[in-house]
């Protein structure tokens, strides 16, 4: 059975702005930088892996996560460009034109829809590609679940259990506790004090969750810490998603909307797409979108 895809929308976004030009204006003056550079993922993503069904999430800037009342310091500090805000709310109307679906509310972000997806794939015994630069997507790497994460010139890492292992020298559902001790400075999650990634890959092979390690006696003094700052690395699986039956994309649709932003390239690529009936030959572009995310464990 093809897999699912799940995306992460604002992650792709943010490296697609800031790796293509500013210039690249829509037909209203509005930015297109990060629309075009998104749709050349996106693109790239379904060639490669020719899903049933697509699934992007959004991050809500306009309310507070549940994170952030939880905890008021988390991600504090992060200012978004105008354009780019712009482009972000503008963006799930590609997806929709294209034929997918988004899945975006207020208090979540989209981490949490993608580990939503997730569990209700698995539970129905499919397969899952989890596109996101976030290294705490790690967490729902599984024997059903990769992730695609992207490193430098356009390249694709293809993380499963294995992978999280050799990097971290922990289990994937190990991966909240390990960003709770370890600290995440992107987050602004500062970790218990004194251990470092060393630190929590030795404690969390000692001992099987953070739970256990504070029920043995490690770190009473930061325990209450500890749990708020695991509660706010860990994706939701229950956070809200649509229906996702098999999908047939809508390429024609998606190109008459390029051309209306007058974005003829990109219109052109997808009528071609249409006209084929799916996606053939190579996407153009994606090569050298993998500008630096700001988030990373």
């Amino acid at each position: 059975m093809p897999p699912l895809l799940v995306i992460d929308g604002d992650n792709f976004a943010h490296r697609a702005y800031h790796a293509l030009p500013k210039t690249i204006r829509r037909a209203d003056g509005g930015g297109a930088g990060a629309i075009v550079g998104f749709a050349n993922f996106l693109l790239r993503f379904y060639q490669d892996a020719r899903p049933r069904a697509v699934l992007v999430g959004w991050d809500t800037l306009t309310a507070p996560t549940y994170r952030q009342t939880l905890y008021p310091a988390y991600q504090g500090g992060r200012e978004f460009a105008d354009d780019l805000v712009e482009q972000l709310a503008v963006l799930p109307t590609f997806i929709a034109a294209c034929g997918f679906v988004n899945a975006k509310a207020a208090g979540y972000e989209a981490d949490d829809f993608l580990a939503a997806a997730v569990a209700a794939e698995e539970a129905r015994g499919g397969g899952v590609l989890v596109a996101s630069g976030d290294r705490d997507a790690f967490q729902l790497a599984s024997d059903k679940t990769t992730i695609l994460h992207p490193l430098k010139a356009g390249e694709l890492a293809r993380i499963g259990p294995a992978e999280v292992r050799a990097r971290y020298g922990v289990e994937p559902r190990q991966v909240p506790d390990f960003i709770a001790l370890r600290g995440d400075p992107a987050d602004r999650l500062p970790g218990a004090r004194g251990v470092g990634a060393k630190g929590a890959a030795a404690l969390l092979r000692k001992y099987p969750t953070l739970e256990a390690a504070l029920a043995a006696g490690q770190l009473a003094a930061q325990a209450e810490e500890l749990r708020l700052y695991r509660r706010i690395a860990t994706m939701d699986r229950a956070a809200p998603v649509p229906p996702l039956p098999d999908q047939a994309p809508s390429w024609d649709r998606a190109a008459r909307l390029a051309r209306d932003w007058r974005l003829t390239r990109l219109a052109d690529r997808l009528a071609e797409l249409s006209s084929a009936g799916g996606l053939s030959g190579s996407v153009a572009g994606v090569s050298g979108i993998a500008a630096d995310s700001r988030r990373s464990i």
